[in-house]
């Protein structure tokens, strides 16, 4: 087989999604709503700051299991200049793309729990239908919300960083991860609400859950987490859209960058010792939990 050939049989899907997100991009420049009105508009300087952002976006996601809404969608707000409701918009948007390819990548490298993924995905749609849906409700409340996020993450982040530097623990190791369908799927439909709620991934809730309410393996938590985000960043990032909360063509551009550097996280993250792993697990949970909380207060952090 040559060279062309396994490239070829080893990043098929992220190449076809990289030619979709280019299609999609024809179509949208042809009916004029490639760019929003009233935002930035996208320059050469500003497609670049948006594929960069997408890059280290879509590795950090790779490599931790998650969509990288903690990179992009403050980068979106404070660094590009959009406002709040259409940078959570856009950034959910892009992660469609970013845990397909990031999902799809594990899956070749079987760092993920099939039965586990359709339970958690298959009903976490529902809870993310039903976080949609209060949303409107419950959107004045939205510092509250963050506030609780942030204290209801300090916990595992903490015991993330311990366990990173002491690394005193013996991993668990296997392929698959323990738990009923009941419980799984209850687990899912808890972070479909989160994410239908917040605008997020999922993935911050997803990976410190299994690891310590399921005891998940690290490696298999971070594959699972992604295939799982994909049914919810595509349902939510496609409310987000209808609702016209999505700059359509930053959206896409992001989710270039986010294919590639997924691609780059998910090949790489076996190089890392599970001390290792959870240690920069827990410095960025620590880091969305310091987020949230500061805002609820109205000090803002990057």
């Amino acid at each position: 087989m040559s060279k062309i050939s396994k490239l070829w049989q080893s990043y098929k899907f992220p190449i076809i999604l990289l030619i979709a997100i280019l299609l999609l991009s024809i179509l949208a420049l042809n009916v004029g709503i490639f760019e929003k009105e009233g935002l930035p508009p996208l320059t050469s300087q500003l497609i670049t700051t948006l594929l960069v952002i997408g890059f280290f976006a879509g590795v950090l996601g790779g490599l931790i299991g998650t969509g990288g809404c903690a990179i992009m969608l403050p980068a979106l707000h404070f660094w590009v200049g959009y406002p709040a409701p259409i940078a959570v918009g856009t950034t959910l948007f892009a992660v469609i793309f970013t845990a397909t390819s990031g999902g799809c990548g594990h899956l070749v490298r079987r760092n993920l729990d099939k039965r586990a993924t359709l339970w958690l995905g298959g009903v976490g749609v529902l809870g993310v239908l039903l976080g949609s849906a209060a949303f409107a409700l419950l959107s004045e409340n939205g510092a509250l919300i963050g506030l609780i996020l942030g204290l209801a993450f300090l916990l595992p982040s903490i015991r993330m960083i311990w366990e990173g530097v002491i690394d005193t623990k013996k991993p668990h190791e296997g392929n698959t991860i323990l738990g009923s369908p009941k419980k799984l799927g209850g687990f899912g439909f808890v972070v479909g609400i989160l994410t239908g709620l917040v605008g997020l991934g999922g993935g911050y809730a997803l990976v410190p859950g299994l690891i310590y309410l399921f005891g998940a393996p690290v490696y298999i938590t971070m594959g699972t987490s992604l295939a799982t985000m994909i049914p919810l960043a595509l349902v939510g990032g496609s409310i987000k859209l209808a609702q016209g909360f999505v700059a359509l063509g930053a959206g896409l551009i992001l989710a270039g960058g986010t294919i590639i550097g997924a691609q780059i996280g998910a090949a790489v993250i076996k190089r890392f010792k599970t001390s290792t792993l959870k240690l920069i697990f827990g410095l960025y949970f620590l880091y969305v939990s310091a987020k949230f909380i500061a805002a609820y207060f109205g000090v803002m952090i990057w």
